[in-house]
């Protein structure tokens, strides 16, 4: 499996104190943007679409403490943006790691190869390297040559040098299971832990609309994946039972709330991939002021075509808490691949639903708060 023993134990007595304890409510995973500037423009981003005060901004060091200190998420995910352009980035790492925090720095990899005698390999660090498929599906993702296997060496000096090292795929239109499945096995060539896996999210703002896929097709391309995968040594930086909901055999409802969002405006609601919902200036409030029930497939047009695993992964892991047999006999077996899928939930927006739209006037990214929240 991807996910090392030690993590997988600590995450799964976090949930379980959780459940034990009557929390409805509660994080997974602490997701850290401290900057949006970054050193690409990728067609199916829109993290960066901001002028440049707003781009220029970067989160404090403290601030980053306190975010974790409010939230107490066993595992941050530092994206943005590229963190590495960030000059307190190794404090940052350095400070979540002294709290046990099991910290994934995502990064495009172009600044690593300067910046990584800046970090000490640790069980709790890993570099989380966005790929998105083999070198002509990335390059063209990342709208620049070369990426590809500018990343690629560096994931081979990272491990030789005894770092931690996944790689995060987001998969798009067009893509076959067979081009996926070479990219499976390229990774598993390359010795990375695991590989974070999704569709693509249908973000108001990317350049290219064109690029996103709907539910069913996903789930058809996720099943069509796993058959060509099995027997295969393929390592997935996931829980077995979202890598089954990806094949259209949960219906799972989204938990935002599983994966909360920090970033230089203060707590996004209700998630890091939803613009204009408006922030909260606390944890807290965040959790307890949310109209949470507003969100998700079924309940909110922005939501129809999701299944990133920042939503659905908390839901899965929940289930495998309170279904360990079902989780183990999944994990054994691998996602099912034929057979009928599990319905879609119910709702005004079904798995064929249109592109996203707000309400007229309301589809461009709200004035953000021209401060950073302390």
């Amino acid at each position: 499996m991807g996910v090392p023993f030690r993590q997988k134990l600590k995450v799964g007595l976090y949930v379980l104190g959780k459940r034990l304890r009557g929390e409805e409510r509660y994080p997974l995973v602490l997701m850290l943007e401290p900057l949006f500037r970054c050193n690409l423009a990728c067609a199916g981003c829109g993290k960066i679409d901001y002028p440049d005060e707003i781009l220029n901004q970067r989160m404090s060091v403290a601030e980053a403490m306190e975010a974790i200190d409010e939230c107490g998420a066993p595992v941050v995910s530092i994206a943005g943006g590229e963190p590495l352009i960030h000059r307190e980035m190794p404090a940052i790492v350095r400070g979540y790691i002294k709290r046990k925090k099991f910290v994934y720095l995502c990064t495009n990899a172009l600044l690593l190869a300067k910046r990584m005698d800046d970090y000490e390999p640790s069980p709790y660090l890993t570099f989380s390297v966005h790929l998105d498929g083999n070198r002509a599906r990335h390059d063209a993702s990342v709208c620049r040559d070369g990426v590809y296997d500018k990343a690629v060496e560096v994931i081979r000096t990272a491990r030789k040098r005894g770092f931690r090292v996944t790689v995060n795929c987001t998969l798009f239109q067009n893509e076959s299971a067979q081009e996926v499945a070479q990219f499976m096995n390229d990774m598993t060539a390359l010795d990375v832990e695991g590989v974070t896996i999704a569709p693509g999210f249908w973000y108001e703002r990317a350049p290219k609309q064109e690029v996103f896929m709907k539910r069913k097709a996903s789930k058809d391309l996720f099943r069509s994946l796993f058959r060509l995968g099995k027997g295969r040594e393929w390592r997935f930086n996931h829980s077995s039972l979202y890598l089954d909901f990806l094949a259209g055999n949960q219906s799972y409802q989204c938990t935002a709330w599983g994966n909360p969002t920090r970033n230089v405006f203060g707590w996004q609601r209700p998630c890091y991939l939803l613009v204009g919902e408006g922030y909260a200036k606390s944890f807290s409030e965040l959790m307890n002021d949310t109209q949470w029930n507003n969100y998700g497939v079924g309940r909110n047009a922005k939501c129809a075509n999701c299944m990133m695993h920042c939503g659905f992964e908390p839901t899965a892991v929940k289930d495998a808490v309170a279904n360990p047999l079902k989780a183990a006999w999944r994990a054994l077996r691998g996602p099912r691949v034929d057979g009928p899928m599990a319905p879609e939930l119910p709702g005004v927006y079904g798995q064929e639903a249109d592109a996203p739209r707000s309400p007229e006037g309301q589809n461009d990214i709200a004035d953000p708060p021209d401060r950073r929240v302390a």
